[in-house]
This record gives C-alpha cells, sequence and structure tokens, in this order.
C-alpha cells in the first residue's frame, strides 16, 4: 500500500483548498468509513475518511455509498459536535500519516468554538478522534483501553499525537543518508525501514530510477518539497501507485480524484471477487449436498433390483408350504419353477417359521417396489436441480461485473434448494415468478448482426425473461445442446425480414463463445422460433425447456 506519509502530506496540502468550507452533512456507512460533506462557494464536496486496515486513506470522493438507516453512535457524536462548524486548518506533522483537520464555529451565544478531528492512518492502528480545544478525547471510532498499548484512546482522556522511532527524512544530510543505505537490491526496504513516512513501492520506484545514491536522495528529497506546491501526479507502479513530479497543469484536488478513482476501482474488484468467491461457495456446497443425496439414491435403486428375488422367494415358499416343515431353519431347498425346476436355495431367518419368511420376502419387495417409484421420481428431480446448480456455476464464473453476481444472488435466494442466513425474512417473503416480477432488471448483451439485432441473456433470471415473455413468436430463439450457456434472441421485425443462413451462423456462433464450452472448436447449437419454446410448470430457471 502506498499511502504513505508522502502522499498523505500531498492529500492535505489540496485539502487546504476547502478552508472556510462549512461541514453539513456526517455518514458513517459501516464501521471503517467517514463520510464528510462540506460546502464552499456554491459547491458541495464529499471527504472519504477510510480505515480500513488494507485500503487506508483519506480523499475527496464522487461515489457516495449507502448509509444505515439508524446512524451509528461515532457518527452522532460528529454530528453533534461538528455540523455547521468550517473547516480552519488542515494540518500533518512532518510524514506522519496523521491528519488534524481543525473546525471553528460558533455558539448559541456566538462564543467561538474550536473542535478537532484526528485522521491516523496506520494500517491495522488506524483510528478518528475528535477532540476539544483543549486536546481532550471527546470520542473515537475505535476505544484503545488495554494495558498492551503505550497509548489509550478513549473518551475524557489527553490525546498524545503518535511519535515513530524512524529517522526524519527532512532533517537528514545526503552524507547521513548514504552512511545509512547501500544501494543494492535491499535500498528500498533499507529506505522504508529507516525513515518515517516513506513506503517500499516509492522507495523501488525511485531507486530504479536512479544510477546511484545520490539520485535517490534528491529525487525523495525533490518530491516531498513539492507536496506542499500541488506539482505531483500519480504514477502506476508494481499494481499501485506512487507520487512523481508532473510536468503538466494539474486541476484542484488531481491527487484526491486519483486516489478516488483507484480505490473505487479496486475496493469494486474486492467486492466483485469477494461475491463471486461467496457464491461459488454456496453453490458448491448445495451441489455436494445434492450429489451426496444423488448416490445415496443410486445405492438404494441398486438394492432395488434384487425386489424380484424376494418376490420369487415368497412365493416358492408359500407353493410349497404343505411339505416344509414347520419348524425354525436357516435355509430351505425347493425347486424353482421360474428356471426349469432347477433346485434353488432360500436363506431364512430362524427366529421366524417358513410361513412367517414368507411374508417377510413378500413385505420386503413390496417396500422395495414402492421405493423403486418414490426414489427413481426424487432421482429426476434431484439430476434437475443438479443441472440448475452446473448452470449457475456456468453463470458465476461467466460473470464479469458486480451488478451480474449480484442478479446471480438475487436469483438462487429466491430458491428453497439454498441454505439462507436470513431464514426468517424468507419465509416471510412471498415468492414471484420472474416473468410477473415487474422490478426486474433487464439489460441484455446486444449484437448487430447485418441489420438484425441478437439480445443474449446474462444470466438464468434474464434468459428466462427474454425465451418467455420478451421474444415475440416469430423472433429466433438459440442455445447450445445440451450445454450450459446464454439464450439467443434474434429479433425479426417483420415477417418479410427472414435471416440468410449466414446471419444464423453468425448468431450461432455468439451464441456458443457465450457457453461453458465456448473453448471448444465445434459447439452444437439449436435453433427455432420462440413460439416453440415452452417450459414445464416448476422448472428451475433456464432448465427443462422444450423446443420443436
Amino acid at each position: 500500500m502506498a499511502f504513505d506519509g508522502i502522499v498523505t502530506k500531498a492529500v492535505a496540502s489540496e485539502l487546504q483548498e476547502l478552508k472556510f468550507a462549512r461541514l453539513d452533512k456526517i455518514f458513517e456507512p459501516n464501521k471503517n468509513e467517514i463520510l464528510l460533506g462540506f460546502y464552499k462557494d456554491s459547491l458541495n464536496y464529499l471527504l472519504n475518511i477510510s480505515i480500513d486496515p488494507k485500503n487506508y486513506r483519506i480523499h475527496l470522493s464522487t461515489h457516495p455509498k449507502k448509509n444505515p438507516k439508524v446512524a451509528p453512535n461515532f457518527c452522532m457524536v460528529l454530528r453533534k459536535y461538528l455540523l455547521g462548524l468550517h473547516i480552519k486548518n488542515v494540518i500533518t506533522n512532518n510524514l506522519e500519516r496523521v491528519i488534524t483537520i481543525e473546525f471553528e464555529g460558533l455558539d448559541d451565544i456566538d462564543d467561538i468554538i474550536s473542535k478537532k478531528l484526528v485522521i491516523e492512518l496506520m494500517g491495522k492502528h488506524c483510528n478518528v478522534v475528535l477532540l476539544d480545544e483543549e486536546n481532550y478525547i471527546i470520542d473515537s471510532l475505535k476505544h484503545i483501553n488495554s494495558d498492551n498499548s503505550t497509548r489509550k484512546i478513549i473518551p475524557h482522556v489527553k490525546y498524545e499525537y503518535i511519535k515513530s522511532d524512524k529517522k526524519n527524512f527532512l532533517e537528514t544530510s545526503l552524507e547521513e543518508f548514504k552512511e545509512s543505505i547501500s544501494f543494492d537490491e535491499n535500498t528500498s526496504k533499507q529506505i522504508s525501514l529507516t525513515y518515517n513516512g516513506i513506503s517500499k513501492n516509492f522507495a523501488k520506484y525511485i531507486k530504479d530510477n536512479s544510477k546511484n545514491l545520490d539520485e535517490v536522495y534528491f529525487k525523495i528529497k525533490e518530491i516531498i518539497d513539492m507536496t506542499d506546491s500541488l506539482k505531483l501526479k500519480f504514477v502506476n507502479f508494481n499494481n499501485d501507485y506512487v507520487l512523481d513530479i508532473s510536468n503538466e497543469p494539474l486541476t484542484n484536488f488531481s491527487l484526491n480524484f486519483s486516489l478516488d478513482d483507484f480505490y473505487y476501482k479496486k475496493e469494486t474488484n474486492d467486492l466483485f471477487l469477494n461475491l463471486k468467491n461467496e457464491l461459488l461457495r454456496n453453490v458448491n456446497g448445495t451441489y455436494k449436498k445434492y450429489e451426496k443425496r444423488l448416490s445415496n439414491m443410486n445405492l438404494k435403486l441398486k438394492e432395488c433390483e434384487n425386489m424380484d428375488k424376494y418376490r420369487v422367494y415368497g412365493e416358492l415358499i408359500t407353493a410349497n408350504l404343505y411339505k416344509i416343515p414347520n419348524k425354525n431353519v436357516k435355509s430351505i431347498e425347493l425347486e424353482n419353477y421360474y428356471d426349469n425346476n432347477n433346485l434353488i436355495t432360500i436363506p431364512l431367518d430362524d427366529k421366524y417359521t417358513p410361513s412367517i419368511n414368507s411374508k417377510r420376502f413378500f413385505k420386503k419387495y413390496s417396500k422395495l417396489k414402492n421405493a423403486s417409484i418414490i426414489v427413481g421420481k426424487q432421482k429426476e428431480e434431484t439430476l434437475d436441480i443438479l443441472r440448475y446448480l452446473d448452470s449457475v456455476v456456468y453463470e458465476i464464473e461467466a460473470g464479469t461485473s458486480l451488478d451480474n453476481l449480484l442478479e446471480i444472488k438475487e436469483e438462487i435466494s429466491e430458491h428453497e434448494i439454498f441454505k439462507l442466513k436470513n431464514k426468517k425474512e424468507n419465509t416471510k417473503s412471498k415468492k414471484k415468478n420472474i416473468t410477473k416480477n415487474t422490478k426486474f432488471n433487464f439489460n441484455p448483451l446486444k449484437f448487430d448482426i447485418d441489420g438484425f439485432t441478437l439480445l443474449i441473456g446474462r444470466n438464468n433470471k434474464e434468459n428466462d425473461y427474454l425465451s418467455l415473455k420478451y421474444a415475440k413468436p416469430n423472433d429466433i430463439w438459440f442455445h447450445t445442446k445440451d450445454i450450459h450457456g446464454s439464450h439467443g434472441i434474434l429479433v425479426i421485425k417483420s415477417i418479410s425480414s427472414e435471416p440468410t443462413e449466414e446471419i444464423l451462423q453468425k448468431c450461432a456462433k455468439i451464441v456458443a463463445k457465450h457457453s461453458k464450452a465456448k473453448l471448444s472448436s465445434n459447439v452444437p447449437v439449436d435453433y427455432c422460433k420462440a413460439k416453440f419454446v415452452k417450459k414445464p410448470s416448476g422448472s428451475k430457471p433456464r432448465n427443462g425447456y422444450i423446443h420443436k
């Protein structure tokens, strides 16, 4: 993470432009973020303060976030003490990753009141602390009252600013720098461990673009000196960002909004990956459960294959009861009239007489026969569910945006086969057919094929809606044969505008590319008019389609 002391100093310098801005909105979207809304010169500004251990930072933002219906306690404290006040100053101390925003205003009797908001940006030790005019803590986002901690961050305690044990680069001469740092593969690590506020990534960037220690020293010093003159820009380096001198004219808050774009993309990507993994865990867990159920059903059906044997045993004993001794034995030998009267040995339970054993054989036959019918139906239902789960896995893996995954999450949350966290909410909510949901977000992929429009569903719910509700009778429906993939609808504007064979082939190729077999060289694709596509009642989305 490159949000080091140099970046902190540069961002704080830009925020000086917000002097005299009035604070009129305060939100706490989650336990790690505070959003402050400012008003100045007829413009609104949103300041994002994040103490997330992995993405800690402070910058102006253009991406508002959803807020809880009930404001958390610290948010209410901030509103009580800060709303209506103006920014007096934005302060940093050397290259410490600490920014102090001083607020000033008037109370009800026009007396001047002062407050401070201290933002500490130090990994897992990040915090936001509200101070009074005498630097006593009013409250903080995280309370620290451990005996192991060097500082206590709790209300009514005098606040102590952080002091680093590392050297201050601004007070280091070139000779001192060269004495403590060597120019080799460990240069960046040495600089980061020796000097306060300089990240390893930034030091590596400087080292890689320098020929010797002199150049490294003066380049770092030049960039630090430029943090107050706002002539710096961010450069992508090692999938992160570092500061460098800019020779181009910069707009107001360019560093702030560059950080905003960087972290918005990063957090969106993190949310996408986390949601994708969560959905795959949920679906794969459900898949394993039904796979195990299918295995048990197969074992039961295999047992049912021998049911006729028990019927034959019962019939042979019943037919020969007149000559079988009425005593308990472990087995008897009888002529099997189903097998040319060859002798057959029938095992018996010696706890019972032969007549009772025959009744037990008939009972077992009847039980297995009924089980064969019931389990057979259950097996078909289980296979149908597994096919549906396969399609969901494909949709998740093929998803390219957070919106895609959120729609898939909404889809699977409507099915009882998934174990939902909020069971009470699930039982209260009424199950609705997706094709009847007026709030359904329908936004299929569109392709122009020689003047015709081909629509491709992005997930199972869109496939359902596209094929069963949106498509007109004469539109042409496409889907890969026996392979999970998106549905395609070729829109036919009029009866006279029939597509050529070449257009149909182009459509089939696109549909094949949006299927599980997209990497295969030969993919069969079914197509027919949309009026011939039907779906049995009760089928899962995109399962059980019938076409002619």
